[in-house]
């Protein structure tokens, strides 16, 4: 998620693309996109104050939605802090403190929660998390907590690294790349030996080769091993990685940033899962835009059309970073939009 410089997400917007960033500002600050900091339309139309997030990480516990023939599980790689200004973006701190408190040196917590899809003989790993291959200085810079890790989570739903089938990355930025490698006697090597992993072609490329502009949310060493282990596979644009699951590059926060979509077989229900374009619950009005995203117009315009879908749709939401809810649909509340945890 970080990037080198919060300037980047500031950029001019292609001609392509129309929405302004004064225009994102004003969308931003308007009553209509305030859901979240005042309320949250219940199940059965009733309004309920919404709750802020968590200041303090919570416990593990593995929770389990289902969505045709999948079982999804939420997994946990810990926790980190981040500025709470550049999680979101123009958003006013009037605004964002009510949803996602901040600490005294004005960063908020954010989860790092990767997800395990079964069905049948597939044990599909979404998003690996942060990883330990981190020294204490930069520990200390991200507040990184390894509560629990991914390793624990998977054991605690009864999985061995060894049985996961598939690895499915929607982009390689470290705090969601990091865990598909570990040290074991010396040596980095993939905690998911038996796996195919998937990435998107320009995450893998951006990766190995950031540019100035970039570097600060990558690491080559996340994905050199992989790909001399003959594991890593990249894809492009919208593709079914495996029946069932499909991977759509969109771009705006990064270069390739995906959603992910897991589908019945006989068309019924789907789950998505938002990586960074939705990262929390919180963060659902089409405006509300992470400042370290690359090209905010790029992000407002597949935002809107993507949470739209996912309200008229019915799908069930993966969260990523939202310290409190793993899974949850967007609804319509009059102009707004607002989360249904489940």
């Amino acid at each position: 998620m970080p990037e080198a410089s919060l300037a980047r997400a500031f950029v001019r917007p292609e001609p392509s693309l129309r929405v302004r960033l004064n225009d994102l500002l004003a969308l931003a600050a308007s009553p209509a996109a305030a859901l979240d900091a005042r309320s949250l339309r219940g199940s059965h139309g009733a309004m309920k104050p919404a709750q802020p997030a968590s200041s303090k990480a919570p416990p593990y516990v593995p929770r389990s939605a289902v969505c045709g023939e999948w079982r999804i599980t939420a997994l946990c790689d810990g926790f980190m802090r981040l500025d709470g200004g550049s999680m979101w973006g123009v958003v006013p701190r009037a605004m964002w403190q009510r949803m996602t408190p901040p600490a005294e040196d004005n960063t908020i917590l954010i989860a790092l929660r990767p997800f395990l899809a079964e069905r049948g003989s597939d044990k599909v790993v979404i998003e690996v998390g942060i990883g330990n291959r981190w020294d204490e200085k930069w520990r200390g810079i991200y507040a990184i907590e390894a509560t629990t890790t991914l390793e624990q989570s998977l054991a605690a739903c009864g999985v061995k690294p060894s049985e996961i089938t598939h690895v499915v990355a929607s982009h390689c930025h470290w705090d969601h790349f990091g865990s598909a490698l570990v040290e074991r006697d010396g040596a980095v090597v993939p905690l998911f030996p038996n796996a195919r992993h998937f990435a998107p072609r320009v995450e893998i490329e951006f990766a190995k080769k950031p540019g100035h502009a970039r570097k600060a949310s990558y690491r080559a060493e996340d994905v050199e091993p992989l790909e001399r282990s003959g594991l890593l596979e990249a894809y492009d644009g919208e593709v079914e990685l495996l029946p069932g699951l499909r991977a759509h590059v969109l771009g705006g926060h990064s270069d390739g940033v995906a959603v992910i979509t897991l589908h019945a077989a006989n068309g019924g229900e789907t789950a998505v899962f938002w990586s960074d374009v939705v990262p929390t619950t919180h963060h659902v009005q089409p405006a509300y835009i992470m400042a370290f995203d690359l090209d905010v117009a790029r992000s407002f315009e597949q935002r809107s059309l993507w949470i739209e879908r996912a309200c008229r749709e019915r799908w069930l939401g993966l969260f990523y970073h939202d310290v409190d809810h793993a899974f949850g649909r967007i609804v319509r509340d009059g102009k707004r939009y607002a989360v249904e945890p489940l």
